[in-house]
């Protein structure tokens, strides 16, 4: 770790719980009040960067991101994705008029920052920019995807574990007010959930790692981990991948590539069910990323986010397989070898 964050007072420790499905995580240093503010941005080839940095730089938010502010960036993210890298002239000159620095390295970035928001639209540099981080002893929100295989998210937490740096991904869909109202209780104990999204996909990455995380993150905030097996159906403008839980529940999720986009799907609880979404804004997200920055805590428990991501892979394989049920565990086991 650098020499700034080993300075800094630890308060408290929070413990992750170790990985189900094979992995052991840590127990992760709680930052003390008195670390820096300054936020920098890996990569400007998303409109989160420039979402996230308007409302964090927005001289009348007030205290309600307790002074954190976007002070650097290193624009780079994608090289191959043409959606990606049109992008970055336009956004940098964005967080430009925000006061935001434009650096030429992630080494230049991490002299200037506290903490980072990886944003790099493409998954595929993610391990490679997140050691950098890890090996300073940053602590990182990782947008999505964490990165564009099983394998190398699985390498990114087990580093964050051995390096004792705190960091943690999720899509803005966690945080629709519906989803935490039904993942809460409001209907009671979840029985089950159908949720929805878009499904573009992107040849670069597996299937729903590109777009379909968002409704696959719904489905996990409301039904929680547990997931045992998964069956996909596809077709041309739309798919279903069914999972059932180890306690029997079933979970569904619709990847849609036509007519209107949306997000949304249905918890049923034990004393009724519930309509999830529309979505709103990032803002819930993002007074979760500062809240993280602040005192450390992970928001999203660690063994959630790699079933997620398990989950996803086990669709493709059963797509490969012709919607045969396919194991979380036989998809994680072939991602550590």
């Amino acid at each position: 770790m650098n020499q700034n964050f080993n300075r800094r007072k630890f308060i408290k420790t929070a413990t992750v719980a170790g990985i189900g499905l094979g992995l052991n995580l840590h127990s992760v240093p709680v930052l003390g009040r008195e670390k820096g503010r300054r936020i920098g941005i890996i990569g400007l080839d998303t409109s989160h960067s420039v979402a996230f940095t308007k409302e964090l730089n927005n001289p009348n938010c007030g205290d309600k991101y307790s002074s954190y502010k976007i002070v650097a960036a290193y624009p780079k993210g994608s090289e191959k994705i043409e959606s990606s890298t049109k992008r970055v002239p336009g956004y940098i000159e964005e967080v430009k008029k925000h006061g935001v620095k434009i650096v030429d390295s992630i080494k230049a970035l991490l002299i200037e920052v506290d903490v980072v928001l990886l944003e790099t639209n493409d998954g595929n540099p993610h391990l490679e920019q997140a050691m950098q981080v890890l090996k300073a002893g940053k602590p990182m929100f990782i947008d999505k995807p964490v990165a564009a295989s099983l394998r190398d998210v699985i390498v990114i937490y087990e580093e964050a574990k051995k390096r004792k740096v705190p960091i943690f991904s999720s899509s803005s869909l966690r945080y629709m007010p519906s989803a935490r109202e039904a993942a809460e209780g409001k209907i009671g104990k979840i029985l089950g959930a159908d949720t929805y999204s878009p499904s573009t996909m992107e040849p670069s990455h597996p299937d729903l790692f590109w777009y379909g995380i968002h409704g696959v993150e719904t489905l996990f905030t409301i039904m929680g981990k547990g997931c045992k097996s998964v069956t996909r159906t596809q077709a041309e403008h739309s798919e279903l991948v069914v999972g059932v839980w180890k306690d029997g529940r079933i979970g569904t999720f619709r990847g849609v590539r036509n007519g209107k986009p949306g997000y949304g799907g249905t918890a049923y609880g034990e004393v009724g069910n519930m309509t999830l979404g529309p979505f709103g804004s990032y803002n819930p997200l993002l007074e979760q990323i500062i809240k993280f920055f602040e005192t450390g805590r992970i928001p999203v428990d660690p063994e959630e986010t790699l079933e997620i991501y398990a989950f996803m892979e086990a669709a493709d394989e059963s797509k490969r397989q012709d919607g045969k049920s396919v194991s979380l565990a036989s998809v994680m086991q072939k991602a550590k070898v």
